[in-house]
């Protein structure tokens, strides 16, 4: 993509990409299983429950929900769960997938306008992956602080934004082997497009490292923790192609407290 082609894209907003996940959530949500994917089994799912702690008892926000396998992990271990998603085929797949005793509350909403969920009204809020599908991520990071109580906290993982830019792949030689990770258009801020699935063309929003560091201060946040989550020793051994993770990180994880 030219830097030309990602200045169009620059116009593109959080409704087209409700739109492209509406058309990807059968099949995105057919790669899940009760642990999520297999990139939030390896690395996301291990170092958000170190972050979360014991829930029991919590009333928890699983902002940007998917196919709800988290809200459904948090609602086993005693929180009281509420889900959002922006994607309304994403919460009839949740709800189809929730068995009748686990209460949780399914609403479809976007993270950057939540005016159906009052003030202080969660202890904990998670969001797993969702970030950088928002093109106003600033309102998004607003709303989670309103809707937490005081010394709650805010925990969310994104794509890496170090290293997963809008220009970004392995350096291979002709028989495939990879030497290195490429990375360009970090200083791009705005829409690009990855490929997920067969054929279909996601749309993300990137930003810098220091937009979302600085975004979260002036919001209000303390800065707590942050996690750039490589696979344990089980993990490799269960899935070993996951050493080549230990060359760069896919992920970041934060966690921030009101």
């Amino acid at each position: 993509m030219t830097s030309g082609e990602l200045k169009m894209k620059q116009n593109v907003g959080t409704k087209e990409a409700i739109k492209r996940w509406g058309a990807f959530a059968d099949t995105y949500s057919k790669n899940h299983t009760e642990q999520g994917d297999l990139h939030k089994e390896v690395f996301l799912n291990p170092t958000l429950f170190s972050l979360m702690g014991n829930v029991k008892n919590k009333k928890v926000l699983d902002a940007g929900c998917g196919e709800g396998y988290l809200s459904r992990i948090l609602s086993k271990s005693g929180a009281t769960v509420t889900a959002i998603d922006y994607t309304p085929r994403m919460i009839e797949i949740a709800k189809e997938r929730t068995p009748n005793d686990l209460l949780i509350d399914y609403e479809q909403g976007n993270c950057e306008d939540l005016n159906t969920l009052g003030d202080k009204s969660f202890d904990l809020i998670v969001s797993n992956m969702v970030i950088q599908d928002l093109a106003n991520y600033e309102k998004a990071f607003q709303e989670m602080y309103r809707l937490l109580v005081d010394g709650g906290h805010f925990i969310f993982s994104i794509l890496h934004p170090c290293f997963v830019t809008p220009e970004c792949g392995w350096e291979k030689t002709e028989s495939g082997e990879k030497l290195h990770w490429n990375v360009d258009q970090y200083f791009y801020e705005g829409a690009y497009e990855q490929g997920l699935g067969d054929q279909e063309k996601m749309l993300f929003f990137h930003r810098t490292l220091t937009s979302y560091i600085n975004t979260l201060i002036k919001t209000g946040f303390v800065l707590e923790s942050i996690v750039e989550p490589i696979p344990s020793k089980e993990m490799l051994k269960k899935y070993p192609s996951f050493e080549e993770d230990f060359r760069c990180a896919d992920f970041i994880v934060f966690k921030l407290k009101k």
